[in-house]
């Protein structure tokens, strides 16, 4: 990988072809139950990291596109390695490619993002129990939620991605 700036997080594909960094902390992280999410991972939910994709930087083969759809009914374009198929981050909906939600669980440490909400979760799987510490909203959370959600400095940033 190039000798960038000190990385917040690295990470990568199963099979080590593509490897990524982060140059900032998320500005959000969603813990998302939406089935589309389930359908996608195999599992109960999906954990994205949302960053400024200027900030995400790349190594290894081209990223293969696959679009799919989403909750939201806008579409997600996930990125995903052409060798092992791991599924890296995704592009969604108004902010397209602006903002790259990164599956958390390909970070070397994925311990490094914990959930700041937990979305969709009117579909979630009746087995799993939330952390109450985390705010739960039933879909997507709204614009008024944002600045106790993300911050000041988060939502500056995601404010700024909508407007640029």
């Amino acid at each position: 990988m190039d000798t960038g700036p000190t990385p917040f997080a690295t990470g990568g594909c199963a099979c080590g072809a593509i490897r990524y960094r982060l140059d900032d902390s998320p500005y959000a992280v969603n813990c998302c139950h939406c089935t589309d999410c389930q359908r996608e991972v195999g599992s109960a939910f999906a954990v994205n990291a949302a960053i400024e994709t200027t900030l995400l930087h790349v190594e290894g083969p081209t990223p293969q596109v696959v679009h799919l759809a989403s909750a939201s009914g806008a579409g997600q374009a996930v990125f995903r390695c052409p060798q092992c198929l791991t599924a890296l981050w995704s592009h969604y909906g108004a902010l397209g490619d602006k903002a790259a939600f990164v599956r958390a669980g390909t970070l070397d440490d994925p311990a490094q993002c914990p959930p700041t909400a937990q979305i969709w979760t009117r579909s979630k799987m009746p087995w799993v129990v939330l952390d109450p510490a985390i705010p739960t909203f039933e879909g997507f959370y709204s614009g008024r939620d944002i600045p106790a959600l993300l911050g000041e400095r988060g939502a500056a940033r995601l404010r700024a991605l909508r407007q640029g």
